[in-house]
């Protein structure tokens, strides 16, 4: 059973059935789901496939290749020396079968590249002196290491330079999609439980499959995360980046240093909070956390490129610094005693802000302006008491080009939102400050996001547009 996916498997599909041989690259965060659609894409059936090993020196993974040959090809090999003999055997062997697509799949890919093995040379070889001179191979390169398939595939300035035919970046669920697998599995859960839930585990399906739908929203979030004695993921935060990259810990430097803003750093504060000096390793890390989905860079509208702040936008990432780093209290019902706490409100006001900030299309449905050119922004800006400013940050603009901008404001509540008059105030100051710093001559509608709208009082009429959460499970 596969949710969603139809872009990517049409993609598959279509390379299968070109009449030239193809190389495609599926990529993305570890748990997202590349294995799964490939193999469900071909009904688990390649000519040849081969997964890596995980940590395995380059002699294990020599082994375990001829292994899979063997098991493949039906024929018995000597031990290969080098990854020139492993592809002169696959090569050779894939040569003496009949006519037809051959589907070869390298799953783990990057595991196979062990230091001073010649690996990418001896896949260089194979692409560029055999299977692209035919028409009728397609290679299949997978992997959870991003930045690997990025800076060695996608990005190869030598002999791979430019021969990938197909790049697919597979994204997590959208909440959409997320619905379908909890009505698939019958887990039995309000599109606010969804919600929750996603504010929690992002859309990696991996992390669906584990919930048991015996268990109540809460409980499950306690057996998975708090409950020390059950196999869950307590300890996925290391495993999630360890798997992406080979050298984790910077990455996890600069993941600490934006947990500590809300709103983002820039440069500058990243180097001051993290301790990596700025220059090219610092780009490197900051391109390729943005490429795996767990950061965002964004300019602040009327500011220069420079000026970029960039923010932590992966939910798990959000629950793990919320909830688990400094978690010391070994309660294995922390999450069900916690509900409505101080600690839980805050959390659920910035993981909620994240999730609409990972449904933009969905949010632009609802305002009626898909057809729309439309640019979306965050704001900040210091107090200027001269011009009568006060310290503002917006998460969520959208700047149209009818002449409108939407100032996106997220409230997560259980129930209907309720407008007080010092809400109303806040709301109104805000955007008076948004207008007085920018100087903007378009229409400014503040724009409500709340799970089930806003209860209807005298200070509700602030509020030009209410998008509640069926709006953001739309497809």
């Amino acid at each position: 059973m596969i949710i969603g996916r139809k872009p990517e498997q049409k993609e598959l599909l279509d390379a299968a059935n070109s009449e030239y041989s193809k190389f495609v690259a599926v990529y993305g965060r570890r748990r997202v789901g590349k294995t799964f659609l490939i193999r469900e894409t071909f009904n688990y059936s390649f000519t040849f496939q081969h997964t890596g090993l995980a940590r395995g020196k380059m002699k294990d993974q020599l082994l375990s290749f001829r292994a899979s040959l063997q098991n493949a090809s039906g024929r018995k090999y000597t031990q290969f020396k080098s990854w020139y003999e492993a592809f002169f055997a696959l090569e050779e062997w894939l040569g003496t079968l009949p006519e037809g697509k051959k589907i070869v799949f390298f799953d783990e890919l990057p595991w196979m590249d062990t230091p001073r093995s010649n690996f990418i040379s001896g896949l260089e070889h194979f692409w560029n002196s055999w299977a692209s001179a035919r028409k009728d191979i397609l290679l299949i390169a997978c992997g959870s290491a991003t930045s690997w398939i990025v800076n060695k595939l996608i990005n190869n300035h030598g002999g791979l330079h430019n021969r990938l035919t197909n790049k697919i970046l597979l994204h997590p669920f959208t909440l959409s999609e997320c619905e379908e697998y909890s009505e698939k599995n019958k887990l039995g859960l309000s599109r606010y439980q969804l919600v929750e839930n996603y504010m929690i585990m992002g859309g990696i399906p991996f992390y669906w499959s584990l919930i048991k739908r015996e268990l109540s929203m809460a409980q499950n979030i306690d057996a998975l995360f708090f409950n020390q004695e059950v196999e869950g993921l307590s300890h996925e935060y290391e495993q999630l980046y360890a798997s992406l990259f080979n050298n984790p810990e910077p990455y996890m430097q600069v993941v600490s240093a934006l947990a500590t803003k809300r709103s983002g750093l820039n440069r500058d504060e990243i180097v001051n909070q993290s301790g990596i000096p700025t220059g090219g390793d610092l780009s490197r890390y900051l391109n390729e956390l943005e490429w795996c989905g767990f950061i965002r860079k964004y300019n602040c509208m009327g500011k220069q490129s420079k000026d970029a702040l960039y923010q932590l936008i992966d939910n798990f990432t959000i629950f793990y610094f919320q909830y688990l780093k400094s978690n010391k209290n070994n309660d294995a019902h922390f999450w069900t005693n916690n509900i409505g706490s101080a600690l839980h409100r805050a959390w659920s006001g910035i993981a909620f802000e994240r999730v609409c900030l990972q449904h933009i299309r969905q949010i632009k449905e609802a305002l009626g302006i898909s057809g729309v050119l439309s640019n979306v922004y965050s704001w900040r800006t210091e107090a200027d008491e001269e011009k009568g400013i006060d310290k503002t940050q917006i998460d969520l603009l959208i700047d149209r080009n009818d002449g409108v901008i939407n100032l996106c404001e997220m409230k997560f509540s259980a129930q209907e939102y309720v407008v007080s008059e010092d809400e109303e105030m806040k709301l109104r100051r805000r955007r008076g400050n948004f207008i007085e710093a920018t100087q903007t001559k378009k229409a400014v509608h503040i724009t409500l996001v709340t799970p089930y709208g806003l209860r209807q009082n005298a200070h509700s009429g602030i509020a030009q547009n209410i998008i509640t959460i069926n709006n953001i499970f739309t497809k």
